[in-house]
């Protein structure tokens, strides 16, 4: 939970600190679904729902998706690289969901997924 004037500057370190504090633990390039505002709880589910995008696929709000480039590329300064083993791609993709929230708090949830978790699928 952030403080309400933590902002946008704030989002963008608590991610990059969290990517940082986990390196290669879970298993890089990550792809990082990122859930803002609602209650904890909302946050928590957003940043699950984000990473059922393609990887890739922009918010829909050409804010939330400026967000998502700019954490990206923070994210992809730490050099944590693939596998923790150092290197330019630490993220393939950030994903955003975001929603309203109380005026005196900013809730906001991450969730590192593995590159390895997603998948293709097929219509037979």
């Amino acid at each position: 939970m952030l403080g309400p004037n933590a902002g946008r500057e704030g989002i963008i370190n608590f991610v990059r600190e969290v990517v940082r504090e986990a390196g290669g633990d879970p298993c890089p390039p990550l792809v990082v679904g990122l859930g803002v505002g609602g209650t904890i709880e909302k946050a928590a589910y957003m940043a699950k729902k984000a990473l059922l995008r393609p990887v890739g696929e922009k918010n829909d709000d050409p804010e939330v998706a400026g967000l998502e480039a700019e954490i990206l590329k923070e994210v992809n300064r730490l050099g944590i690289g693939p596998l923790g083993l150092g290197g330019l791609f630490t993220a393939l993709g950030v994903q955003a969901e975001v929603m309203p929230t109380h005026i005196a708090s900013l809730p906001v949830a991450v969730n590192l997924q593995c590159h390895s978790i997603r998948h293709k699928e097929a219509i037979l």
